[in-house]
């Protein structure tokens, strides 16, 4: 099954399966890290369960709410400015689908922001926002694995600020800024794995565990999809590299 299939999905109990995997990965990072999460595993289970029921709105608590809603706008967000860090040959045969799904999760992300007094809508950097040396940081960027992790490492760190913020986890801005920067350090050749300092390069190790993310959304649908297993490939890999010599149980 190609992973346009999920083009089909439209109902909250359609997306369950997607949200899961992404609830999952924000524990996980956030629980890596050390930071206070306190009652959102039992969020992310009642947010499966309540989706699959098709309950939404005034008959989810309001955490629950906003923790769907959150992990959906920012799903959404996310696509579109990935594909503009990739090559035009990557980007063009999928922005069409790419935007369609991201309008569907923004149409079930609705139903549970309704009820929410406020709530943000996340905007990810596109490759002229991310500078080094007065220039576009990709353009320091060469071969299409590197390219497309370096856009993952900008991204998912946007995202995770994003929705652990949204769900009330504190997590150090000066933290976030300096990841941000030691990153671009790094893909841009100006900074050795060693020079990174440890609580960056784990917060990266950590955060490059989207591989089980997307393998676990692949497993879900049952879509064996190449295009995903690209992803799961590129993940790892940096996952290994971040990681450096730690066993694998500190997933």
């Amino acid at each position: 099954m190609s992973v346009f299939s999920l083009l089909r999905a439209r109902t909250p109990a359609d997306f369950a399966d997607w949200f899961r995997p992404g609830g999952e990965y924000l524990l996980r990072v956030a629980d890596g890290m050390g930071f206070h999460t306190g009652d959102l595993a039992g969020f992310i289970d009642e947010a499966e369960t309540a989706m699959r029921a098709g309950r939404t709105g005034e008959d989810v608590a309001p955490a629950v709410n906003r923790l769907v809603a959150a992990d959906l706008y920012a799903d959404a967000a996310f696509g579109l400015p990935f594909l503009e860090w990739t090559p035009v040959w990557y980007e063009l045969p999928l922005t069409a689908p790419v935007a369609y799904a991201d309008w569907r999760l923004r149409r079930v992300a609705d139903q549970y922001a309704r009820t929410i007094d406020h709530l943000s809508v996340p905007r990810f950097s596109r490759p002229k926002d991310v500078i080094s040396h007065g220039r576009p940081a990709i353009e320091s960027v060469s071969g299409f694995a590197d390219r497309f992790a370096f856009a993952d490492a900008i991204l998912h760190l946007e995202w995770f600020d994003y929705v652990a913020g949204e769900c009330g986890i504190g997590v150090p801005p000066e933290l976030i800024a300096e990841t941000r920067s030691q990153t671009v350090g790094y893909y841009v050749g100006d900074l050795a794995l060693e020079d990174l300092d440890p609580t960056v390069r784990r917060f990266q190790y950590l955060l490059f565990t989207d591989d089980e993310w997307v393998r676990d959304t692949d497993a879900r649908y049952g879509l064996d999809s190449s295009l995903l297993a690209l992803w799961v490939r590129v993940c790892r890999r940096e996952r290994e590299r971040f990681g450096g010599d730690r066993p694998s149980s500190a997933n």
